[in-house]
């Protein structure tokens, strides 16, 4: 039978209430709704389950009609990311009167504490040599490879998913995984399986609680935006590096890439304007 509901902080949705179901997880709780770890028809399939809960400060009515558009949109954003070969969970399965949504469960971790981790090691070992350890990754020099063919494989994980279509709504290193590539065998990109495989991986984007079907060079660039804010902040020492890789990696996605780009500058603009006033 599944966990019993006392042992948890909070309701669970019926689908994990079901004598068949595997003891559920909590994974992680946000501000619209909760994730959990289960699985999926059989206990050697794990899955995630995302669960909106009712607001019992909204009126039933528009909760429920709240709840329902926005589990459908998550769903069909998804759906047709996986469609087009975007690298995103698969959905398994959909109530969105009860309000969840069930995926394929991704392995690995996020991509944010992949590289930080390298970051400090990185400036662990500068300390070692006698320098400061403070220093700007460049993406120069040979050590530099893994963390290069990492960004390379993020801003174009991104810059399939606008050419389809879907734009993120909150694009961070949080919010993508990185899958470890089975040993022994050679990536379909062609990057080597050898080192301590701190950054080998293959980039699968998640969260598309605020995601939304446009192909609007504007809301592009406030997605690159929000993601070259949102890694500036989380990940300093390599913003520049970051930023050369957008501009170089993303216009190898798709042709209206250029304009997008030059959206991004005004977008830039912008948020500096609204960083001086305060």
């Amino acid at each position: 039978m599944a966990a019993d509901t006392a042992t948890h902080q909070f309701p669970l949705p019926a689908i994990l209430e079901y004598p068949s179901s595997t003891p559920p997880e909590l994974i992680t709780q946000g501000a619209e709704g909760r994730l959990y770890k289960s699985t999926y028809l059989l206990p050697s399939i794990p899955c995630a389950v995302k669960y909106r809960p009712p607001k019992p400060w909204r009126h039933p009515l528009l909760d429920a009609r709240l709840t329902r558009h926005r589990i459908l949109s998550e769903a069909r954003n998804l759906a047709k990311c996986r469609r087009e070969g975007v690298p995103v969970p698969a959905v398994y399965a959909i109530d969105e009167s009860a309000g969840w949504l069930m995926m394929e469960w991704v392995a690995g971790g996020p991509v944010r504490a992949a590289i930080n981790e390298w970051l400090r090691r990185r400036r662990d070992a500068e300390r070692a040599e006698g320098r400061a350890g403070d220093a700007m990754v460049e993406g120069t020099g040979e050590a530099d490879a893994d963390l290069v063919a990492l960004l390379r494989r993020i801003v174009t994980a991104i810059g399939r998913m606008h050419k389809v279509g879907i734009v993120h709504g909150d694009l961070t290193t949080s919010n993508m995984m990185l899958t470890p590539w089975e040993r022994g065998k050679e990536p379909a990109n062609g990057h080597s399986v050898e080192g301590d495989g701190l950054l080998e991986g293959d980039i699968v984007i998640i969260d598309f609680g605020l995601a939304s079907q446009s192909v609007s060079h504007e809301d592009r660039a406030v997605d690159l935006y929000v993601l070259e804010r949102a890694f500036s902040s989380t990940h300093p020492r390599a913003e520049k590096l970051f930023t050369a890789m957008l501009e170089s990696a993303y216009k190898e996605t798709f042709k209206e890439a250029p304009i997008v780009l030059r959206k991004l500058e005004d977008v830039r603009m912008r948020g500096r304007k609204r960083s001086m006033i305060g």
